[in-house]
């Protein structure tokens, strides 16, 4: 189901160029209104389906989102949040127009509070810019999807990535937030205790809303500390089943390995070009990480090794040093891109699904099975150790053929993890692409989603279209 098939009307021109004419006016050069401009945050990365807002403002503290946010809320015009763009659903594009509040000048970390291990941060901070904040602290933020997003987005998102198995995702790792409400209102929810009973739970209703509820403006986050030790290995395997497989055993025997990725073959081979990884075969890949003190590093690395040789895997190829580990999740984070390069001109359609653990072999040999049947080039990887696998499916924009094959394949994918007893989406989101699958997945627990919205949004101002349209 295409969002643009809901009946919410673009608002009246009137009302646009009123509301438009006050942002420039009240804002300056902030509020943009150039064609580049609109069209860069018409959409996110992955599919350019743009659909562009009429005005860009870029506020730089609560208030200013408040007042942006009630002088939408008046003329019930749409307003869509924005960070740096690294959705893939189609969270930013603006389906029926409207304004989007971009939040990266809003980039300042507020607090730091080593001794309680939390921070606060405005929404436009970037995973990378916040970590950078913390050295010397002996804290990091674990939460990695890979790409440099803002904070804001990933709790938008409800993001998660490649340390998950480890140390959880943004639901976990979020203590508190401000919102801006869709009448205009400055709303803080939870607080820096790392537990609370007072009444209903709103951070984490925020935390996955996907900008449908309010604008996320400020976020308290629970940070880790930095291991003793690190270790990274690389080990592959003659086949996906046998890779899969030794995640599974892994998982069950409560190994606590910070990191486990997939790469099947295709994957594997396209990272090994994109990113020059010189000694590595184009083979199903498990790359692992491993955090703790020394003698517990090693011993996980042991119990993890004797699991891979069970299972056929190679010797484990270690990489100790930063510099290596650095260059090994560089290449695992830019799959993406070494994905594309495997066919230039196409563009990649990209969806996720998450499994429980046992059901992870069946749903991903499967799934390769049907890529293979299609005939399509569409690589496989995935943060295996929760269960959550990501499908590429490369195709050509300027075939409606082809779009139509990728939109079928994403919703396969997400119709047999939901009857494999899991979800549509383990990090992506539902954005406008997933929504069929979302009612699949809930059936009638979305009227009550609905009733959510409503209550929260009742002009439908709130990213329209999206999540869970009205």
């Amino acid at each position: 189901m295409n969002a643009r098939d809901h009946l919410r009307a673009r608002p009246a021109a009137a009302d646009v160029d009123q509301v438009v004419a006050a942002l420039v006016r009240d804002f300056g050069p902030r509020a943009k209104t150039a064609a580049a401009i609109r069209e860069q945050h018409g959409h996110g990365e992955a599919l350019a389906d743009a659909a562009l807002p009429d005005v860009v403002v870029y506020p730089h503290d609560n208030d200013e989102v408040a007042a942006i946010v009630q002088l939408a809320h008046a003329a019930r015009v749409p307003v869509i949040p924005f960070g740096v763009g690294t959705s893939l659903e189609g969270h930013v594009a603006a389906l029926y127009g409207g304004v989007s509040i971009d939040l990266s000048e809003m980039s300042r970390v507020l607090a730091i509070n080593a001794e309680d291990l939390d921070c606060r941060v405005q929404a436009g901070v970037t995973r990378e810019q916040l970590n950078a904040e913390l050295k010397g602290t002996g804290l990091f933020f674990p939460i990695d999807p890979g790409a440099n997003a803002t904070i804001g987005g990933m709790a938008a998102t409800r993001a998660s990535g490649t340390n998950a198995v480890r140390y959880g995702t943004m639901r976990e790792n979020v203590l508190g937030l401000t919102v801006v409400t869709a009448d205009g209102r400055i709303l803080r929810t939870g607080g820096r205790a790392r537990k609370s009973s007072a009444g209903y739970d709103l951070t984490h209703l925020f935390v996955g809303s996907e900008g449908t509820l309010g604008v996320i403006t400020e976020i308290q986050l629970r940070l880790s500390g930095v291991p003793e030790a690190i270790s990274a290995a690389v080990c592959q395997f003659p086949t996906l089943k046998a890779a899969v497989d030794t995640v599974i055993v892994a998982m069950q025997h409560c190994i606590p390995v910070a990191r486990i990725e997939i790469l099947d073959a295709l994957q594997m081979d396209a990272c090994i070009r994109y990113s020059k990884l010189d000694g590595y075969e184009a083979k199903p890949t498990l790359l692992f990480e491993f955090h703790g003190s020394e003698a517990g590093v090693r011993e996980q690395a042991q119990a993890m090794e004797a699991i891979a040789d069970d299972h056929g895997g190679s010797a484990f190829q270690w990489a100790t040093q930063p510099e290596d580990r650095s260059r090994l999740w560089k290449a695992r984070h830019n799959a993406y891109y070494a994905a594309l390069a495997l066919a230039p001109g196409k563009q990649a359609y990209s969806t996720d699904a998450c499994v429980p653990i046992s059901r992870l072999a069946d749903c991903l040999l499967q799934t390769r099975e049907e890529l293979d049947r299609e005939g399509v080039v569409a690589p496989i990887v995935g943060h295996v150790g929760d269960g959550n696998f990501h499908v590429l499916v490369l195709f050509d924009p300027a075939s409606a053929a082809e779009r139509a094959q990728a939109d079928a394949i994403a919703r396969s994918v997400a119709m047999r993890a939901i009857a494999m007893g899991g979800t549509c989406t383990g990090e992506h989101g539902i954005g406008m692409h997933k929504l069929d699958a979302l009612v699949a997945e809930h059936g009638a627990a979305v009227d009550l989603m609905r009733t959510i919205k409503r209550a929260f949004d009742p002009r439908d101002i709130m990213n329209p279209g999206k999540t869970v349209p009205l």
